[in-house]
């Protein structure tokens, strides 16, 4: 951002709290916010105690995560510390799991609100999904029309919410179902029954995460008259473009866990046709189209007479305008592997895309399979632990 850019002008001095701020996308919004809007005010950062440590323990862990190393070269951590405030809580407990003394602090201070938070697992049951994703939604939306200063809220959807359609607009598309509906469903069915239903109750969405995202949309929606609204929807996130460094990740979804697992030499054949278009945006640019989203839609409210537009919403995606194959990578993943090897690989690290799903599956158990099986068998008899 530039010096004097309208988007570092909107958040100086403005307080924000954030969902999902310990995941891949959040620690890297955090690490933007501070390193390029360094006059910001407070982060609210909501986190819940996990593996018996409080949250407290969990901002000392977030300090040292790598997207900071870059940022500390120049600051300390205390510096982190300074601007940020952990709120206890759970997108997935009712009133987010904020206490009331939290909850007023929040109402008091917050001036813009980032919702990142959500359960990213495709294989998901239906209550899952339901009470993370959209029930989590309109927890949070119903904190920000409590809030007495929001200047902005965007929401973080999905670029495959509308998966079923072969042409997606920047737009709000009808809801798949009846939210209520939806939600009775998964607090009175059994689990066995809920899962019987699903594809009836998913049609054309692929999975319960598309789906309850999809409804969370609607939730976003039914505040865009009263507060300044947008959604940005990222297509699958890979690694930082530019920054903080680039090729920095901690996550090991898409591409990432992939490569991940041929550097270790563990994975050697992919069921994937190179010359598909995957469509893949790295974190950085997502997190700048979420900055950038929030100081639109507030400046859309200005326009209006400080009367809050419609909802916007707006793609994070490449495959319309840089769309990207393997197949231009195809002779030089390997080199890059053997150039670049990691010291916990544990075979030679060779990979190699194969386009037939039978041929695939023959292959994998002779490369994936029965080297394992070896593995094990030989670190159990040295006294060490299977994978």
């Amino acid at each position: 951002m530039s010096e004097k850019s309208a988007v570092e002008s909107f958040y100086a001095g403005k307080n924000i709290f954030i969902t999902g701020a310990t995941g891949f996308v959040g620690v890297c919004l955090i690490e933007k916010i501070l390193r390029d809007i360094p006059n910001v005010g407070k982060l609210y950062l909501l986190m819940r105690p996990k593996k018996q440590k409080s949250i407290e323990d969990r901002l000392q862990d977030l300090t040292k995560n790598s997207v900071f190393e870059k940022y500390l070269e120049t600051h300390s951590a205390q510096d982190i510390l300074s601007k940020i405030v952990p709120i206890g809580g759970d997108v997935g407990a009712d009133n987010l799991g904020i206490n009331d003394k939290d909850r007023q602090t929040l109402i008091d201070n917050v001036n813009v609100v980032f919702h990142s938070a959500a359960t990213l697992d495709f294989f998901d049951g239906l209550r899952e999904t339901t009470n993370i994703n959209l029930l989590g939604t309109r927890r949070v939306m119903e904190l920000c029309k409590q809030l007495k200063h929001c200047e902005a809220v965007v929401h973080v959807s999905s670029a495959y919410v509308n998966s079923y359609l072969l042409e997606v607009s920047e737009k709000l598309y009808p809801s798949p179902d009846d939210a209520e509906r939806v939600i009775e469903l998964t607090k009175t069915l059994k689990d066995d029954a809920l899962k019987e239903l699903e594809p009836t109750i998913l049609k054309e969405h692929p999975n319960t995460y598309t789906f309850t995202k999809h409804l969370a949309e609607h939730e976003v929606n039914k505040c865009a008259g009263v507060i300044p609204c947008g959604i940005v929807r990222p297509s699958m996130i890979t690694a930082a473009w530019k920054q903080p460094v680039p090729g920095w990740t901690i996550s090991k979804n898409g591409p990432q866990g992939f490569f991940m697992g041929a550097s270790k030499g563990v994975i050697r054949r992919l069921p994937l046709d190179p010359s598909v278009i995957m469509d893949y945006i790295p974190v950085d640019v997502v997190v700048n189209q979420i900055l950038v989203t929030g100081e639109h839609v507030n400046s859309l409210m200005k326009r209006n007479g400080n009367k809050p537009d419609e909802l916007k919403v707006f793609h994070a995606t490449s495959s319309t305008y840089r769309p990207f194959r393997f197949e231009t990578l195809t002779n030089q993943i390997n080199g890059y592997m053997h150039e670049y090897p990691l010291k916990s690989a544990v075979w030679y690290p060779h990979l190699k895309f194969v386009k037939s799903l039978l041929l695939f599956r023959f292959g994998a158990i002779f490369f994936h399979f029965l080297p394992g099986y070896i593995l094990d068998f030989v670190t159990k008899v040295s006294g060490g632990r299977p994978m």
